[in-house]
């Protein structure tokens, strides 16, 4: 029985979505929820399991193909057995062609350069040359290479006497294929397939490749924070030492007792949570004509991922301990990584704090996080000599800087709140008392 793979409901407030990833090629096994096919929002990355056990039977949206609620991705043959050898080529080449370049484009955007259109001339002349290929003799690994490329193993050239296929006859043979591709005279792959572009500029190349939808939406949020609200930025540094020695005292005994390693991140959060308390006008938002005030302390963390910036948000982070804080850092930073993270742990957030100190980076003007009023940048600890009583020591300082929005906080509060996050940073006892 043939079931059908939809495309399942989308967060609120978004409409449609990419396909990036196929992870199963039609005539594979499958099994019930294993994930299928990766759909990308401009805010999360869905996974969309298997509906049933059975056999992948085809693939009806290409990786690229943007796709709405309840459109159809595929089918699956509940109850089927994956065959053991490989189909015909024939049927891999249909099966391809039915599939939208399914099987090509079946990595990640924004890869996607091979297509399943017709094999330049230099594939037509090795066709004429290379010796039949038994389908049975295949290696695994060829097997493998020769299904996810859709290519016809009797038109590969062996460069064994006996004319068995290897793993690098194949290789060889898709990397002629690419550079026919390339030549000005190859076939153009169709419009549905995001891929990259490259042109033939001898030293000077250039590609073209399309911009992810996270992508996409981050620049509309950076563009609208510029066009939107009042931003200015006030600096200052803070003196590490003090936190430093705190963490080398007691960061053995803290990650025996948590499980977990003691970083910066949750001082400055702890230190960020006061500071918000004192100066509430930094962790309010506009809304039209009104300004609100948040009772709360939803803490955004900018984290890189490989599919761009996102801010994960730490809930409630006034309730939550220096372990808990850490912790929840790293789980959100893993699924960061993993591209599992949800719309809720995304969005909310009443203030945010951005660490490029990890790049390298010695100071930098964070933008605003729309629709929130502040956001603080964290920089490279560095050792510089500054005045301490007179004379000149040595110390391990950092740069910090506060963006805030100037319609609703004024200079005084802003520099203020930045002055109170320096202090608490540097007197860490001030966190534990709250004075």
């Amino acid at each position: 029985m043939s079931v059908e793979i939809k495309v399942p409901a989308l967060p609120e407030s978004v409409s449609e979505a990419t396909v990036v990833a196929w992870h199963k090629q039609p005539g594979e096994a499958v099994s019930q929820d294993e994930n299928l096919v990766d759909l990308e929002t401009d805010k999360v990355v869905l996974e969309v399991p298997a509906p049933a056990d059975g056999v992948l039977q085809g693939i009806d949206r290409a990786v690229g193909d943007t796709v709405t609620p309840d459109d159809i991705l595929g089918h699956v043959e509940a109850g089927a057995a994956a065959a053991t050898d490989d189909p015909p080529a024939a049927e891999t080449a249909a099966a391809a062609a039915a599939g939208g370049q399914a099987s090509d484009d079946a990595e990640p955007a924004p890869q996607g350069g091979e297509d399943t259109a017709p094999e330049a001339p230099v594939a037509a002349a090795d066709a004429e040359a290379a010796p039949a290929v038994s389908l049975d003799g295949l290696s695994p690994a060829v097997r493998r290479l020769v299904r996810e490329h859709g290519l016809d193993p009797a038109r590969i050239e062996s460069s064994s006497g006996d004319g068995r296929l290897t793993k690098e006859d194949v290789l060889r043979h898709l990397e002629r294929r690419a550079e026919a591709e390339a030549a000005p005279t190859a076939v153009t792959a169709p419009q549905s397939a995001p891929a990259a572009e490259a042109a033939p500029l001898g030293d000077r190349p250039e590609q073209r490749v399309p911009m992810t939808r996270l992508r996409q939406r981050i620049a509309e949020r950076l563009v609208e924070a510029q066009q939107t609200a009042a931003m200015l930025t006030t600096f200052n540094e803070v003196d590490m030492q003090p936190v430093m020695d705190l963490r080398a005292r007691y960061r053995e005994r803290f990650e025996k007792a948590h499980d977990v390693r003691l970083g910066f991140m949750s001082f400055f959060v702890k230190a960020a949570v006061e500071a918000l308390k004192r100066y509430p006008a930094v962790n309010a938002s506009i809304d039209g004509n009104d300004i609100i005030y948040h009772g709360y302390y939803d803490i955004g963390i900018a984290v890189s991922s490989p599919r761009g910036l996102v801010v994960p948000v730490l809930r409630d982070a006034d309730r939550l301990s220096f372990a808990e804080i850490e912790s929840q850092i790293n789980e959100l930073g893993k699924r960061a990584q993993q591209g599992k993270l949800s719309m809720d742990e995304l969005t909310g957030g009443t203030f945010t704090i951005t660490n490029g100190g990890i790049f390298g980076s010695l100071l930098s003007t964070p933008i605003l996080n729309p629709p929130q009023s502040g956001i603080l940048g964290m920089h490279k600890i560095q050792e510089r000599p500054v005045v301490e009583d007179g004379e000149i020591v040595v110390r391990p300082m950092m740069y910090l800087a506060h963006t805030y929005d100037h319609r609703i906080i004024d200079g005084r509060e802003a520099v203020q709140f930045l002055v109170a996050v320096k202090d608490c940073i540097e007197d860490p006892a001030r966190l534990l008392l709250e004075i």
